[in-house]
């Protein structure tokens, strides 16, 4: 199996991994509780776009 003939340096291996770094999730605060929470889920409370997102649970 073939090896590498030289070995490959630190920047130019450091130049290939430059796109690896991770995103910040994007956030969205609920427009009825005010809650700040990842886009498309539900919040801690359980409102999602502005209504309830479980309307047969009770609600506090």
């Amino acid at each position: 199996m073939p090896h590498p003939k030289r070995k490959i340096s630190n920047t130019r291996r450091d130049k290939r991994r430059t796109h690896y770094k991770g995103a910040a999730p994007t956030l969205s605060v609920d427009s009825t509780s005010g809650e700040t929470h990842l886009r498309h889920r539900v919040s801690a409370d359980g409102y999602y776009r502005g209504k309830h997102a479980f309307p047969d649970m009770k609600q506090d």
